[in-house]
């Protein structure tokens, strides 16, 4: 694991990627300052980090189209598999490899509040656990975008459907009021949802019985649900978009309240992804 993430390691920093990376948040975060603390006098850091979150949207794609996408196209995977170490090993390396990234331009972001209590009252410890809830909200995206890079071999297509989800999940809460709240309105939704569970799984597994089954009976149930009790489906779809927003959980922090179930969330979304990751190399590795 420590060979991949030093190999991950030596890729971003003897590139641009991992500097333009950095240079991209710092900068950033910068103009959030300047507008927020400098120009409009207000000592709250945490106000520069909701503005920011932002460009998760841009540097995301950015930072793991490549991590894996790239060595399913050079074929230097097959050079992976045969380390003396698991598949989970060679994720976890390159995730350790993407927060180390990530977490060096935090740590001069850390600096912030410190210069700015300089001249003013700053209350720390918001200042703080918002950044430490942004580098959690940072990792369970990059968790996600490094998993749609383990789906694909061309780093583009891995980036595009990465903006797309970063989109979505940033303006989801936005939609979730526009969507059907209607009974009929959540049972046509998941049955879409689930159809493109059921590819996903058919790709993943490569078993056209495991795909079709799972879409088959999620289906099947949701409309005997709908039939038997279509009250519980009333207002279903967009309380769904409301929890599953990342970027909605992190507001709490900015506006002072340190969410610990949030942090919880982001943990088990980087676990969650890092698991489908994993699978996705598995069935790579002994389907071919």
């Amino acid at each position: 694991m420590v060979a991949v993430l030093k190999h991950e390691l030596s890729l971003y920093y003897h590139s641009l990627t991992g500097y333009v990376f950095g240079a991209f948040l710092l900068a950033f975060t910068g103009i959030g300052a300047l507008i927020y603390n400098i120009n409009a006098s207000v000592a709250n850091f945490e106000y520069v980090l909701s503005f920011i979150q932002i460009v998760f949207i841009i540097i995301v794609p950015i930072l793991t189209m490549r991590i894996i996408a790239d060595e399913k196209k050079q074929r230097t995977d097959q050079l992976l598999y045969s380390l003396p170490i698991s598949t989970t090993e060679i994720v976890v390396g390159k995730f350790m490899a993407l927060l180390v990234v990530f977490v060096v331009p935090m740590i001069f972001i850390c600096a912030y509040p410190l210069i700015f209590s300089m001249y003013g009252e700053v209350y720390l410890p918001t200042s703080y656990g918002t950044i430490f809830a942004f580098i959690f909200l940072g990792l369970a995206l990059i968790s996600i975008g490094m998993f749609i890079s383990s789906l694909t071999e061309s780093q583009g297509m891995a980036a595009g459907i990465c903006v797309v989800v970063m989109l979505f999940n940033y303006y989801c809460t936005t939609l979730a009021d526009a969507v059907s709240s209607s009974a009929v309105g959540s049972v046509i939704t998941i049955v879409v949802i689930m159809i493109i569970l059921g590819l996903i799984i058919k790709y993943m597994t490569k078993s056209d019985a495991m795909g079709y089954g799972f879409s088959f009976i999620t289906i099947l149930a949701a409309i005997i649900l709908f039939f038997a009790k279509p009250e519980l489906l009333e207002d279903l779809l967009p309380k769904v978009m409301n929890q599953i927003s990342l970027f909605e959980r992190f507001t709490m922090f900015y506006n002072g309240v340190f969410d610990l179930t949030a942090i919880v969330y982001y943990i088990s979304i980087i676990a969650f992804f890092l698991f489908l990751c994993v699978q996705s190399l598995e069935k790579r590795r002994y389907n071919g």
